[in-house]
């Protein structure tokens, strides 16, 4: 028998009393069983190990000792360290344990960081999870069949400005196909997130979105009998017509939980997101976009996709379609007698290294995208423009637009040399605010 005093608890006074009075006959072996809510078998065990060692038998051996795998107060107090750092503030648990193993070599279980934390005072910022979920709809057999595709504004560099995220998740497997933020829910986002998708992915079959007038005219469904009796019909978006000349079917969500996929993308995303832009001191919007489509995607798509059912329904781009042509903004003109055209107040040249140009009276395709200024689609030949003035007064002073500045430098993929050349005489500002209204303020329907 241990010497020395011996310190039970509550339980296993109760259980050493029961056996005692097992022993000296005072209850039975079955009601003594009751009592402790155990087995006979185990009330014979019980009255041989007080016997032979006392009322230490009752203490399990490893009672005070420390686990082999126990992490040691210097390793706690590391984990603690490395999540003092402002950019881990709001990291929920799950992320942050992958983080100490991914950056910083540490492997530990949730459960012994949940514990760490804990005791430390420090709360997940994460909410609980839903118990009772509402039936999710299953996913679509095919990759590349159904694409969602939303936008949400949120304070993505911690700093109280919010930006809006644009993006597209595959239904059938998961993965992030494209991510673009601009500072407000436009046009620009949602092309540039559809060309990454349709770069490196394909062209999806269809695209599941909700009916804002970015993807949907506000006339729709409201002609009376009459008017479409007499012809008249709803031009489709900037956005629409893109889709239809890429062959993608368009579908309107009535609500937020019609597309729950992509709306559970921007809950993960919001947890997860501002902690990795922090930890790369990221803090504009082009080193943001920058990082989300050389790195971010990738490395989301490697730890929450999933394998399709059956094979991709995605179609590849045909040789020689240049995509910044479909995605961008289309309007159609008419040329005059000196070969150029006027649009949004102004007037364009059309260029060409040979004769004869482009005749007058002749309906043309004017394509604007920032990647490329200003074009003319004609006869399935594309020609680029300059910009064509009128003598103006001396003393006239164009006015610039200080937001259109703002908003649309990060995403011009013309360098200013370049949109200079195109715009030569006009200040580079009125530019900017040219397609400041175009992908960023205004949303038109293509006519």
């Amino acid at each position: 028998m241990k010497e020395g005093k011996i310190l039970l608890s509550q339980k296993q006074l109760k259980t050493y009393k029961v056996i005692n009075s097992f022993i000296d006959k005072s209850i039975t072996r079955q009601h003594a069983a009751e009592l402790l809510g155990l087995s006979t078998r185990q009330i014979t065990r019980l009255k041989k190990g007080i016997l032979s060692s006392g009322p230490s038998s009752l203490i399990h051996g490893n009672t005070g000792r420390k686990p082999v795998h126990a992490l040691s107060d210097k390793e706690k107090e590391a984990v603690l360290a490395i999540h003092s750092s402002p950019e881990f503030s709001q990291a929920n648990f799950l992320h942050f344990q992958e983080i100490l193993k991914d950056k910083y070599d540490i492997t530990i279980s949730y459960s012994s960081l949940l514990s760490i934390l804990k005791n430390a005072g420090i709360q997940s910022p994460q909410k609980k999870k839903i118990k009772n979920r509402t039936h999710r709809r299953k996913r679509k057999p095919h990759a590349g069949q159904l694409i969602q595709v939303d936008a949400t504004p949120f304070e993505w560099f911690g700093n109280g400005q919010k930006f809006a995220l644009h993006g597209a998740i595959d239904d059938a497997t998961g993965e992030i196909v494209g991510l673009y933020m601009t500072q407000n829910e436009c046009l620009f986002g949602y092309l540039e997130m559809m060309r990454q998708c349709c770069l490196d992915f394909g062209v999806p079959q269809s695209v599941y979105s909700d009916n804002h007038t970015i993807f949907r005219s506000p006339n729709t469904g409201k002609l009376t009998v009459e008017e479409m009796i007499s012809g008249k019909s709803v031009n489709l978006t900037q956005f629409g017509r893109a889709m239809n000349d890429l062959g993608i079917d368009l579908i309107f969500a009535r609500t937020p939980q019609a597309k729950g996929r992509i709306e559970r993308l921007w809950v993960t995303l919001q947890s997860r997101l501002p902690v990795e832009l922090a930890m790369r001191g990221i803090k504009t919007v082009s080193e943001a976009n920058e990082f989300l489509i050389q790195e971010y995607r990738h490395l989301f798509n490697q730890k929450f996709s999933v394998k399709a059912e059956s094979e991709s329904l995605f179609v590849p781009l045909r040789d020689g379609i240049d995509i910044d042509e479909i995605l961008c903004i289309k309007h159609t003109r008419k040329t005059d007698n000196a070969g150029t055209f006027a649009f949004k107040n102004r007037c364009f040249q059309i260029l060409d290294a040979g004769f004869p140009i482009i005749a007058a009276r002749k309906e043309i395709t004017v394509l604007i995208h920032p990647r490329y200024g200003i074009r003319v689609s004609y006869q399935k030949r594309s020609y680029d423009t300059i910009r064509y003035f009128k003598p103006q007064r001396k003393d006239s002073k164009p006015k610039g637009n200080k937001k259109a500045e703002t908003v649309v430098t990060p995403h011009l993929k013309h360098s200013s040399e370049a949109w200079r050349k195109i715009w030569w005489q006009e200040d580079y500002n009125q530019s900017l605010k040219f397609l400041y209204e175009l992908f960023f303020e205004k949303q038109q329907s293509a006519s």
